[in-house]
């Protein structure tokens, strides 16, 4: 069977290429190992997205996978490994392949590590990468959040009301992040800012017991008592399997401007997985109409 695009992808932007994929009259098919939602899911609320006053991360990606399966998507649950330009063009998996007329590159980004030594060594025994999903297992503790974006100031309040006390450690001295985020947290009598800081080593033997901090204007080390350290100093793409096709920039992600056409024919790309200044979920979306309505074009010239 040959479908007439499969988005390799299923977060936002792949989900609403499939809709307008599917509103074409094109057979659409996702592909992602991780299922459907991207990192939107890890949102406990949405107050940014046009029309919709406040909604959480999981039901706005529910609704969108039911708008997009409900219109005819198919979603199989593979990874994604490659490319083979042609016509049509063949995705490959771990487990088999597909053959597209026009293929859409909607992979996201994934969670940026910290890069000190013991991180992975602590990865599910006290360091963390979603407060949403963690959280609940450290109620009543000492937790610390690295970051200083909005993801950084969403997991703190939403630490802040499950732990005895929330460190927010930021290597600036003031936050990327919504001013509304600030004005929240600073109203919270458990979390501490712990500003111009950054990490340089996570303490323990099977758990964490703390992490140890330096303050980068007067090099001065503290260690901060805490069971748990979530991680949210912003993401990285997951690109590499489709250098060939797709052209990279120097930080691996997708060169394409807001037309969403990459260097090879038939090949397009959508959402955070591309450069660009905005990742946001309303650009996310927008990128996958876009993204969608050039493939059909590019479909319908075939």
């Amino acid at each position: 069977m040959i479908y007439d695009i499969v988005i390799i992808g299923a977060g936002p932007a792949g989900l609403s290429a499939a809709v307008y994929g599917q509103r074409a009259g094109k057979k659409t098919l996702l592909i992602d190992v991780r299922g459907f939602g991207g990192q939107i899911l890890n949102t406990p609320e949405v107050e940014n997205y046009p029309g919709i006053k406040k909604v959480s991360g999981f039901e706005f990606a529910s609704g969108l996978y039911e708008q997009a399966s409900g219109q005819g998507a198919e979603i199989v649950y593979e990874k994604a490994v490659g490319i083979e330009a042609g016509n049509p063009m063949v995705v490959r998996t771990e487990t088999g392949s597909y053959e597209a007329r026009a293929v859409i590159l909607a992979t996201g980004a994934k969670n940026r590590p910290l890069g000190i030594p013991t991180e992975e060594k602590f990865a599910g025994a006290g360091v963390s990468y979603c407060a949403t999903c963690d959280g609940a297992f450290f109620r009543g503790r000492t937790v610390a959040v690295i970051g200083g974006g909005n993801t950084a100031l969403e997991d703190a309040e939403v630490l802040s009301g499950l732990a005895e006390k929330v460190y927010l450690v930021h290597r600036r001295d003031r936050f990327r992040g919504e001013q509304a985020g600030v004005k929240r947290l600073l109203t919270k009598d458990n979390v501490e800012f712990v500003l111009d800081s950054v990490p340089v080593e996570i303490l323990g033997e099977m758990t964490v017991s703390g992490l140890k901090v330096r303050d980068v204007k007067t090099e001065a080390e503290r260690i901060l008592d805490v069971q748990g350290i979530f991680v949210a100093i912003g993401q990285m793409p997951d690109n590499v399997d489709f250098a060939d096709v797709a052209e990279l920039d120097e930080t691996g992600y997708i060169a394409a401007g807001e037309d969403c056409l990459t260097k090879t024919p038939g090949l397009f790309t959508a959402g955070d997985c591309r450069t660009k200044k905005v990742r946001q979920l309303t650009t996310a979306a927008a990128d996958g109409a876009v993204a969608a309505l050039a493939a059909v074009d590019y479909i319908n010239g075939l």
